[in-house]
Parts: C-alpha cells; structure tokens; sequence
C-alpha cells in the first residue's frame, strides 16, 4: 500500500472516531443535563412575605448563659454583663415580642448521669422572669445524651431526674413548665414513654411538658437512623403539651429536596401529634465541617419555603399548629432576623 493510500485511510479513520466521539460527547451532555435542567425548574417551595403563617406563638431554643451559674460564666469565659444586665433581658425580650416568640426554652443541660438536672443561677433566674415579660413562656431545656447523660430504663434515674425537674418547677412556680431533650432516642423507645407518664403525675397537668422531638423517617435524608415513626409520634403527642421537631441535621447536599422534605415533615407532625400544639423546628446556625449539616442547603430561608408550601395546602391552619421554633438564639444575627422577618413574619 502505498503512503498516499495510508494517509487517505488514516484521514478516513480519525475523521470517524472524531464523528463518534462528538455524537457520544452529544449523548452524555443530553444524559447529564437532563436532570440539570429538571432541578433549576422544580419548583419546590413557597416563598410568602405577608405573615399568614405568623400566630405569635413561636418558639427559640436560648444559651445556657441567660440561667447559668457563676461558676459556669466563669469556666467558659462568658460575658457577665451580658447575661446578668437587666438591659440584656429587656433587648432580649424586645426581640422576641418583634418577632412572636411566646416560648423560649433556655438550655439546662447536660444533667449528671445519677439524673440531677444542670444547675442554674436562682436569683439570675427570678431577675430573668422579672424582666422577660409576663407574655413570655419560660420553659427550661433539660435532657442530654442517652446512655452517658440520661439512663432511661433506670427507675433510679428517672425517679431523680423527675424530682430535679419538680424541685426546679416548685423553687420557681412563674416557669412555664419543661422541655426534655433526650439524644439520640429511637422511636418506640417505651422507657421514654414511662418517664412522660411519670413526669406527668409528679408536676401535674398546669405544667407545660414540651419535647424536642425526632423528624418522621424519610428516604431524602441519608446516613441519619434516628427518625419517630408514626405511632411513637402519636404515643408520644398524647403524654404532652407541645411537640417541637428538629427539622435539620439532615446530610443533604441539595437545598430543594430539604424544602421538598420540609414539605412532607410539616404535613406529617402536624397529622401524626393529634391535639398536640406543635412547634416546627428550624435551623439558624452554620456548623461548617459536620456531615449532617450544611449551612447552604440547611437555613431560614429554606425551611420557611417548605413549611409555608405544607400550610397553603390547607384550606384552614391545623388547630395543633403554633408556629415555628427558632434554633437557635446564640447563632442569630441582623441578617437572620431580617430573613425571618421577611419570610415569616407579621
């Protein structure tokens, strides 16, 4: 064969594969851009600015500095001034009547491991009482992790950690009630549901008992095994006052199937907690580096869009739906206020 005829062959063959390698080039970029194309038109979520959504009756999870002892401002290097100041609970207070923040739950945790829930600053909690106005429900955060904190199939334990929480309520009767936080807590966890029945009878029914409760189970949420099934819900819903589900720390990496799951979550508690009042979660803080959160798939914005296309769905607002709680005070700023007063608010 002579060079010529190579050399015409040669042409004919690259010529070919560069035809191939375009058609197939073509193929993928059809392929791959599909659901690039159906993502950026899903319209997952609601974005509502006139406040229809807004009861005034929403919720905030507080730092443990606004209750704390001194000895604990002192260890973690906290700003005495800031939380002891009559000033501060008063601009404290001013902001939570802006926004319609009925509940807040100011954190008391860890308890010991023999049940003795964290101790607190009595004079600092009457003088926050005083100042945070009478509008205003104060309800403490108590809990911690099960197994190191919280032993809940000890009767022993339960028996010290409802004592704690009576002489707490008792010493000051203006407290709203409490909240229990027990992490991580499986659903159908029956010794939870013992400790509820045991909280009840001890402080009564003129005590508020709120639960910062598990989201539903979700195929939208990976690598997260702790979720309430429906029947834990409603077991759970019927032993207390107000349910408040922590709609965040989900490891997704997309911010439009978080609004879509914060669509199925909100029409899910609000079905599964019967007369219970209800509290929606939602995140406000940016735990850069932690798998299950991400701070640009994660926030007001997002969670609002989801919350507020559930609600529209319906003709009239469930009777158990309050409003949303705010996770958390510490972590907010102007921006985030102004988001939740743009998003949300009256």
């Amino acid at each position: 064969m002579s060079f010529a005829i190579i050399q015409i062959v040669s042409s004919s063959l690259i010529k070919k594969f560069i035809r191939s390698l375009i058609r197939i080039l073509l193929l993928l970029s059809i392929v791959l851009g599909i659901p690039t194309i159906i993502y950026c038109f899903w319209s997952s979520g609601k974005q509502i600015n006139d406040g229809r959504h807004d009861l005034r009756r929403n919720g905030m999870w507080l730092q443990h500095g606004w209750l704390a002892t001194d000895d604990w401002l002192s260890r973690n290097s906290k700003d005495f001034s800031h939380f002891r100041s009559s000033e501060s609970i008063e601009t404290l207070s001013e902001r939570l009547n802006t926004y319609g923040i009925k509940y807040v739950f100011p954190h008391a945790c860890p308890c010991s491991h023999t049940g003795n829930i964290s101790p607190v600053n009595h004079a600092q909690l009457e003088k926050f009482l005083n100042h945070i106005g009478t509008e205003t429900k104060v309800i403490p955060w108590v809990g911690g992790v099960l197994h190191e904190h919280c032993t809940l199939s000890d009767s022993n334990w339960r028996e010290t950690f409802i004592k704690s929480i009576k002489n707490l309520l008792d010493n000051h009767p203006r407290l709203a009630g409490i909240q229990v936080n027990i992490e991580p807590l499986d659903s159908g966890d029956t010794d939870f549901l013992l400790l509820l029945d045991e909280l009840r009878v001890e402080i009564g029914e003129s005590k508020m008992i709120s639960i910062a409760a598990y989201p539903p189970p979700t195929r939208w949420q990976p690598g997260i095994d702790v979720h309430w099934e429906e029947d834990f819900y409603r077991e759970v819903s019927k032993r207390v006052d107000q349910v408040a589900p922590m709609m965040y720390d989900t490891a997704i990496v997309l911010e439009k199937p978080y609004i879509k799951l914060m669509v199925q979550w909100t029409k899910e508690v609000l079905a599964w907690s019967g007369d219970t009042e209800v509290l929606l979660g939602i995140p406000a803080y940016e735990d850069q580096g932690v798998g299950y959160h991400r701070p640009e798939v994660e926030h007001i914005e997002s969670a609002l869009k989801g919350i507020h296309t559930a609600l529209s769905s319906y003709e009239k607002l469930p009777t158990n739906y309050a409003g949303i709680a705010i996770y958390s005070e510490w972590t907010m700023n102007d921006a985030k206020w102004k988001q939740v007063k743009t998003s949300f608010s009256k």
